[in-house]
């Protein structure tokens, strides 16, 4: 794909999909939306290098694995595009972007995304230098990490949507259906859309959701703070309730399928939440 075509790509996905906007980025400029402070005030930070995405990760500035992966990502690609033009070899610049790669996926190094995300561009990386100057290195790295910002909205959509099917297909008897969810897997954990909130999403959209249901999830209060807000943004019919209140919600029936976020879901069905 060209460079403009790719750029006009992200910015139309963007527009279509993430009316609640977690990461905003155009070539050269990043800003994150400051989930620390949600839902009592929407901030936007300037993200102008990879010190300023280590910090905004390690804050929890941004969070959810697909976001941090791509903010991670898009900082060092702000910092590459802003440091041009650069003098060194194809050689020093790779080393140079391997180096505050490894930089980056020291403020989490539990997010697996993030990690995976580091050895992807790392191996990009390497083959831009092997072929080209230093400022082709630049280009093949902000490159992959627009990429992946426009990977993961058509992932999520495409999550989304298969969610839905199954449900749809599952409770088929049903004209619509209550989903109860639990911390925050949406448009704030993610480059846009969500993952099981995006399931929810889709059965909005479709016309078949009768209610969301989202717990608090304590200690941090991810569901009350950013689940909530983002249900309500969207003009999503949504219920608050107390982790505590689950079972009882779904003893009485009004629950007709639960749906969460997982950080890793092995081959035989056992997931890490």
């Amino acid at each position: 794909m060209a460079l403009e075509e790719l750029k006009s790509s992200i910015e139309q996905e963007f527009e279509l999909v993430n009316s609640l906007q977690a990461i905003c980025y155009k070539r050269g400029s990043l800003k994150l939306l400051d989930q620390t402070k949600l839902p009592l005030e929407s901030t936007y930070l300037d993200v102008r290098n990879s010190v300023d995405g280590w910090n905004t990760i390690r804050d929890m500035v941004v969070r959810g694995a697909p976001a941090i992966a791509i903010a991670a990502a898009l900082s060092l690609a702000v910092e590459a595009f802003n440091m041009q033009p650069y003098n060194g070899t194809s050689e020093e610049a790779a080393s140079f972007l391997v180096n505050k790669l490894d930089y980056l996926v020291s403020s989490r190094p539990t997010a697996v995304n993030l990690s995976d995300a580091a050895i992807k561009l790392k191996d990009i990386i390497s083959k831009a230098a092997a072929s080209g100057d230093a400022k082709s290195v630049f280009q093949a790295y902000i490159e992959a990490a627009e990429t992946m910002l426009k990977d993961d909205v058509a992932s999520n959509k495409a999550i989304g949507s298969y969610g839905a099917s199954f449900i749809k297909d599952t409770l088929k008897d049903l004209k619509s259906v209550s989903i109860l969810t639990h911390c925050n897997t949406g448009s704030l954990a993610t480059a846009g859309y969500g993952t099981a909130l995006g399931v929810i999403r889709a059965l909005h959209t479709d016309g078949m959701l009768e209610r969301a249901f989202c717990t608090e999830t304590r200690p941090f209060n991810q569901g009350s703070r950013l689940t909530a807000f983002e249900l309500v943004h969207d003009k999503i019919p949504a219920t608050l309730i107390a982790d505590s209140a689950a079972a009882a919600l779904m003893k009485t029936g009004r629950v007709n399928a639960v749906i969460v976020g997982a950080d890793r879901v092995a081959a035989n069905g056992i997931l890490l939440k």
